[in-house]
């Protein structure tokens, strides 16, 4: 099994710590946060750090769960002593940092995965052999106000979710980004929107807010002759295809006409779930990704390729170029 450390137990550090102590792939050496009180929280069948150093060198890989200022120092500090590193999203908080990071790993062979965990939700991955050359995509992220996460941008908060899928869909080069924000009850915007436009035609629409009275994380995608919805909240897509019409009745079809005359025949369809847990499958990737030597489904890149648009949106929401 893979000998791993948790560095960082606060609310999604102690989520990661408690479903590797469940898993097949990992045995969980201990864990280690700054805030040693913490200490107390944490099963007794864990031990706690003291010394991150300490628990570092008898590991093989290390989850970082801390707050995303101190990734940078805790990756590193994890990577120079050549240990592969999941680290919770967004990668880093500048891309000088990010990009540091994507070298440190390709240098020492070892694997780096970003914890982008929606890339894993259902929703989307039973969707993914359907999606084709989408032309738009409408992605909204919504939640309730809740202090916990405040400490960064909103857009590295929620957006970064959406943005990272998007990038995934649409193999295109970034022609154009607008952005505005409002600042509502935090020290920076708490609600986004921001429409970025690529060179291959396609346009993809965000909009992130942690001022909601309701949850929502939905993503609509229109392509040729297709609609897709998918929603990440509820764990569920429908699919709407549209075909040329057929003169043999289709039960399962609905017949509509434009004013040309011509008919399409239009089927609706839910693809088929398997429930899984999404961390669990970050998991899985992960230590899949250590044993056989391969990129992660989310690597450092695609960490540093999400970090690297969500900060050109905050700096148009900032006014700045």
């Amino acid at each position: 099994m893979i000998k791993v450390g948790v560095i960082g137990i606060g609310h999604l550090g102690s989520i990661h710590l408690k479903l590797l102590l469940e898993s097949d792939y990992f045995k969980v050496i201990g864990c280690f946060d700054k805030n040693t009180s913490l200490k107390f929280e944490i099963s007794s069948d864990v031990y706690f750090y003291e010394d991150v150093n300490e628990m570092i060198i008898k590991c093989d890989a290390l989850f970082v769960c801390s707050n995303t200022p101190s990734h940078f120092e805790m990756v590193k500090l994890c990577l120079i002593n050549n240990k592969h590193v999941f680290v919770e999203k967004p990668i880093t908080t500048t891309l000088e940092e990010a990009l540091e990071l994507v070298k440190l790993t390709e240098k020492n062979n070892l694997i780096g995965q970003v914890g982008h965990v929606e890339r894993f939700n259902p929703a989307i991955t039973s969707v993914l052999d359907i999606i084709d050359k989408p032309k738009f995509i409408e992605c909204h992220r919504l939640a309730e106000f809740n202090p916990r996460g405040n400490d960064v941008s909103v857009v590295l908060d929620l957006m970064i979710h959406d943005i990272d899928i998007v990038l995934k869909i649409i193999d295109s080069n970034i022609k154009n980004i607008s952005a505005n924000g409002v600042a509502v009850i935090s020290d920076s915007p708490d609600i986004t929107n921001a429409r970025v436009e690529f060179e291959n035609g396609a346009v993809a629409n965000f909009t992130a807010s942690r001022i909601s009275l309701k949850n929502m994380r939905k993503t609509r995608l229109f392509q040729h002759n297709a609609y897709i919805s998918v929603d990440f909240l509820e764990k569920k897509s429908e699919v709407v295809k549209i075909t040329d019409f057929l003169e043999k009745k289709d039960n399962y079809a609905m017949v509509i006409e434009n004013l040309n005359g011509e008919k399409k025949q239009i089927y609706y369809s839910n693809p088929e779930l398997k429930p899984v847990n999404s961390i669990i499958e970050e998991h899985n990737d992960f230590a899949k990704s250590i044993i056989n030597k391969s990129l992660p489904l989310v690597s450092f890149r695609d960490g540093f390729n999400a970090l690297e648009l969500a900060n050109k949106i905050i700096n148009k929401v900032n006014g700045n170029s």
